[in-house]
């Protein structure tokens, strides 16, 4: 069984480090997306607590939808709810471990039952850290890919069993990674790849069912993530893109909504890369450039 939904708590002040968006700038920033757009819809956001998933579940809520919250952190679930709330924007929230499929089948259960519906599943949720992969510990390794991959897994098919069950049309969107030049994560790539191809695939097995199945690839996004990294590491994520620039969670947030709200209605098993190009070009090393790899790129330089 899930544990109950979180209680409402004081959000706690935004960090000034200037990755986070504050909930100041989550509330008033003006959406490309249409006023209403997703009135009467419920959608649930699996790790939603921060980064991304905490954005997307701004702008749905700014945009009408009836919005549900799921992560592992009690903390960060309570601070967006009642940041939510205090604004009369309407948000449950429920502790989640995504690979917890009884715990994911409740969660589903207990949305329908109090909603009947469920119009758009947004898979936020998911982790890794950088590391060569010769080096990855068979924890390590299995800690990403049953979050990112078999997590992801569990909750789109109870999803699609439950608008399966209820005749009911459905749309997922999917956070995975643009692998063109991303060094150092080599688990969570093949965790999201496997994500992308179980999407495609089942994008053509639900077709009949009226479920939809998309992903959205973010490439560097300026997130509390960064915080871990030395600041010449968030320099070079900036210039890692032929625009040289980061992105937003509400950019990629805006991307997600539409690509599975109304506007991407005739959208289904694609990915969409939001990433200033970077799968055209760019690298990123998530632990820093090695000295082989940095001598390769030298032999480009002017003498």
């Amino acid at each position: 069984m899930a544990p109950p939904p979180v209680a409402e708590s004081p959000a706690p002040a935004a960090p000034a480090d200037g990755l986070r968006l504050s909930d100041e700038e989550l509330a008033s920033r003006i959406p490309s997306l249409a006023p209403g757009l997703l009135n009467e819809r419920t959608v649930l956001v699996s790790g939603a607590g921060s980064g991304i998933g905490r954005a997307t579940a701004w702008l749905a809520a700014r945009l009408g939808a009836r919005v549900v919250i799921c992560g592992r952190s009690l903390e960060k679930l309570s601070a967006v709810r009642a940041a939510l709330t205090a604004r009369g924007l309407p948000c449950e929230a429920f502790p989640l471990d995504i690979r917890d499929r009884a715990a994911v089948e409740q969660v589903f259960d207990d949305v329908f039952a109090r909603w009947g519906a469920l119009d758009l599943l947004v898979n936020s949720a998911g982790g890794q850290f950088p590391q060569a992969a010769i080096d990855f510990s068979d924890k390590g390794w299995r800690a990403v890919i049953d979050t990112n991959l078999t997590g992801t897994f569990n909750m789109m098919q109870s999803a699609a069993r439950h608008w399966r069950t209820l005749s009911a049309p459905g749309s997922i969107v999917s956070l995975v990674v643009s692998p063109r030049g991303l060094h150092q994560v080599a688990h969570t790539l093949a965790a999201r790849a496997g994500v992308v191809a179980f999407s495609e695939a089942v994008a053509v097995e639900w077709a009949p069912l009226s479920i939809r199945v998309n992903c959205v690839a973010p490439g560097a996004i300026v997130s509390e993530g960064w915080a871990a990294y030395p600041q010449e590491i968030h320099r070079r994520y900036r210039e890692a893109s032929p625009l040289r620039l980061a992105g937003s969670p509400w950019q990629i947030a805006e991307a997600v909504l539409f690509v599975g709200g109304p506007p991407g209605a005739f959208i289904t098993g694609q990915t969409l890369h939001v990433n200033g190009g970077t799968n055209l070009w760019g690298e990123t090393w998530t632990a820093g450039k090695p000295a082989w790899f940095a001598a390769a790129s030298q032999a480009w330089q002017e003498p």
